[in-house]
């Protein structure tokens, strides 16, 4: 293996166990979410959530093949490529996604600022990512089974312009 691969990362051969992560290693369960600029709110909302995905960077490409160079084929770069942040949570539906969903598009959409910070163990910040003009794209809840013990979940879907990380 290579030098420059921390100690923890390196397998032990045929040993006990691999040690364990030093502290700097992020946890991805300890997370807070926080709406900015909600309509009829002051100040920031901060809610719990079971699961967050779809925090991504990614561009569009077009293909464009070249005559008479048949080993490859040029992939240019054509725009950025919109994700969407997707929300998981015990059923407390927010008043926003029902007014904007409900709404059919009645009175203009008001976009918030929705910003996803991952805690160290101490629950400070260690990394922070903030969707930029997110509104509700789609709302669903989990199917209710009579056979299953599971508390019931809200799924919250968001289209955002921009993802940023201040730090």
């Amino acid at each position: 293996m290579s030098a420059n691969v921390p100690v923890w990362m390196k397998d032990t051969a045929f040993g006990d166990s691999k040690p364990t992560p030093p502290a700097e290693v992020p946890a991805a369960f300890a997370f807070t979410v926080k709406f900015q600029k909600l309509p009829y709110r002051s100040g920031s909302l901060q809610c719990r959530f079971q699961e967050v995905s779809g925090m991504e960077h990614s561009l569009e490409t077009e293909d464009v093949a070249e005559g008479g160079e048949n080993r490859f084929v040029h992939q240019l770069p054509v725009r950025a490529k919109p994700r969407r942040l997707l929300l998981k949570r015990g059923s407390a539906l927010m008043a926003w996604c029902r007014g904007v969903l409900q709404g059919g598009l009645s009175q203009p959409v008001r976009l918030v600022d929705v910003e996803v910070q991952l805690m160290d163990a101490n629950l400070n910040p260690l990394m922070s990512w903030t969707c930029q003009g997110a509104y509700p794209v789609r709302w669903t809840i989990n199917a209710f089974e009579s056979q299953r013990n599971e508390v019931a979940l809200e799924e919250i879907e968001l289209a955002y312009q921009t993802l940023a990380s201040p730090i």
